[in-house]
């Protein structure tokens, strides 16, 4: 399993790749735009990052020479353009694979396997156990639990609080959790969001109004924090 850092602006594009790369075992993360996209490699180093030139704030070829800057992990650019000229440019530029799109998930993922190879960087295993104070997170065994007792959590419960449990600490913006967590760019209401964290909170034994571990952002996301002592 490699770490990808997926850089599409798309919203449908990019939830169609996040589903294929995470069904095939990777650990995907998305964003939008370039300048998340240098923050998210500064602060993380994924294996390898998917690179859209299409994007909002920047241009593709600009944001790879900024990322070469702080960075010498493979990139693979993805987009709609096939000017030859500009594919050498951007191999001259430091990218490490040029895929045009529309192409399919198989395909994105045997070239992800190919550069990862040729860099020499093999598939770096993840944390698999998450310890925030008395709460216990296996994520290889899919166990989660409070205090010594395990918690009886639906297949989305467990997703969501090992998501989270993952980046204690870090407020989780809502689109993000519908992206990294249900795999789909919205679903059009995310009350399904605060569905499945009421009864996560149950099973926790907390409340909204008196938070132990699951916290609201008020306007912006979540974070998941050890219990304040006292």
């Amino acid at each position: 399993m490699a770490s990808v850092l997926l850089v599409e602006d798309d919203h449908v594009v990019r939830g169609a790749m996040l589903r294929s790369l995470a069904d095939r075992g990777h650990a995907v993360h998305a964003v939008g735009t370039a300048l998340d996209a240098l923050r998210r490699v500064a602060a993380e180093s994924p294996d390898l990052v998917v690179l859209d030139l299409g994007l909002p704030d920047l241009d593709g070829g600009d944001a790879l020479r900024m990322l070469r800057g702080i960075t010498d992990v493979p990139i693979i650019i993805a987009t709609a353009r096939d000017d030859e000229h500009a594919i050498v440019r951007l191999l001259r530029a430091g990218a490490d694979d040029y895929m045009v799109k529309p192409f399919t998930g198989a395909h994105l993922d045997a070239r992800i396997t190919s550069v990862l190879r040729r860099a020499g960087r093999p598939n770096r295993p993840t944390p698999t156990t998450y310890v925030i104070d008395g709460l216990t997170v296996d994520v290889g065994q899919r166990i989660a639990t409070l205090d010594g007792s395990e918690l009886h959590l639906t297949r989305k419960e467990f997703d969501l609080l090992a998501y989270l449990a993952g980046r204690p600490g870090q407020v989780v913006p809502r689109r993000e959790l519908l992206e990294e967590v249900w795999r789909q760019p919205s679903l059009g209401e995310d009350q399904t969001i605060d569905v499945h964290l009421y009864w996560l909170r149950r099973k926790l034994g907390e409340t909204a109004a008196k938070p132990r571990y699951l916290h609201t952002v008020r306007g912006v996301g979540f974070r998941l924090v050890a219990p304040a002592s006292g």
